[in-house]
């Protein structure tokens, strides 16, 4: 499909399955699903709801210490029409703050500033009246053709890290940077490469008190049917996940290449994560909630730890969206989830 194609190309930072060496990843278990509220579909005993609505093309989203929402939008092709949004509180009128953004996929709340991670590179914005921040600067620029930036996390240590996509389904990319996880200082210094040969390492999301950190990842876009599923795995640093040559087919080219935590769908775009461990009750437990905007699907993943180790179990969580795109958990204990192409944002929440 032409629009899912292009997609990735602007997002593939939003943008390889069970080859490369990979565990068997178990065999989804069907849960019973219901309605949920607000059009959706999912597992009883959650409700939800509508928490933001007018935000087309919603691609990231972060809380800051107000309990206020910070929302971007991507469009398919960046034309510098891009826009940063904040939502005073649920149910009220997302207000545009910054106008002019290009393929923004990464939001991060830290000390009272906000950083934003964009096609050009991140900037921070501080200093909110209400209406428009009072300092603006650029602390990370990235060349052009060096690939899209997709989620942006705080480690334990107090770096940032920032996955960073190939610009390409399968070339060999000029800066080392491209196709990897990045972490740099908050003021943007000692960009270093934390892991590499990822496509597309698109949502981050460490797990609660450790320093394990859950990317998703795209696979190549170009070999149709061939090409496995896109994968959710642990990251650690000085890893090396073989991009170009290793794409999930197995073989000498996969050789010590790192095993996915679970193998998604084929071509789905996969996007934000979340991870959850009781907010959403103990039939969910502690749990990997995955976007794939090209399916439409919401997926749950099961985590179970062995030693340093992640087994996932995939299983279905929510219908009833059009193309799913970012994912976060609030302080309250709710999971968020942006529906890119109506632009509502729902709250999934214990009933």
């Amino acid at each position: 499909m032409r629009s899912r194609h292009r997609f990735r190309i602007i997002a593939a930072a939003l943008l390889l399955a069970t080859g490369c060496g990979a565990r068997a990843v178990p065999a989804a278990r069907p849960d019973v699903f219901v309605s949920i509220g607000a059009g959706l579909t999912g597992p009883s005993g959650l409700k939800a709801t509508v928490y933001a609505n007018g935000l087309p093309s919603v691609s990231a989203l972060a809380f800051d210490s107000n309990n206020r929402l910070w929302a971007t939008t991507a469009d398919f092709e960046d034309q510098g029409r891009d826009a940063l949004y904040v939502v005073a509180d649920a149910g009220s009128a997302p207000m545009q703050v910054v106008s002019g953004l290009h393929t923004p996929l990464g939001l991060l709340w830290y000390q009272d500033s906000l950083y934003v991670a964009s096609a050009v590179g991140v900037d921070l914005y501080a200093g909110f009246d209400g209406t428009h921040f009072a300092q603006h600067k650029t602390i990370l620029d990235l060349p052009v053709g060096m690939g899209k930036p997709g989620g942006i996390v705080l480690a334990p240590d107090g770096r940032m890290v920032m996955g960073i996509s190939a610009p390409c389904d399968s070339c060999t990319p000029a800066s080392k940077y491209s196709a990897a996880v990045v972490s740099f200082m908050p003021d943007g210094s000692d960009l270093q490469v934390f892991a590499s040969g990822i496509r597309a390492p698109v949502g981050l999301a460490y797990y609660p008190q450790t320093d394990d950190l859950l990317v998703t990842m795209n696979q190549r876009d170009d070999l149709g049917a061939q090409t496995p599923g896109d994968w959710l795995a642990v990251v650690r640093q000085g890893q090396q996940w073989g991009f170009p040559d290793c794409y999930g087919q197995g073989g000498s080219a996969c050789t010590d290449v790192p095993q996915p935590t679970a193998a998604l769908d084929a071509h789905a775009a996969v996007s934000g994560v979340a991870i959850v461990t009781g907010q959403l009750g103990t039939s969910i437990g502690n749990s990997a909630i995955v976007a794939e905007w090209a399916t439409g699907k919401v997926l749950r993943v099961e985590l179970a730890k062995d030693g340093n180790a992640y087994t996932g179990t995939v299983q279905p969580f929510l219908t009833g969206m059009k193309n799913p795109v970012p994912v976060l958990l609030s302080s309250r204990g709710a999971v968020l989830v942006g529906d890119w192409t109506t632009g509502v944002v729902f709250s999934i929440a214990k009933a």
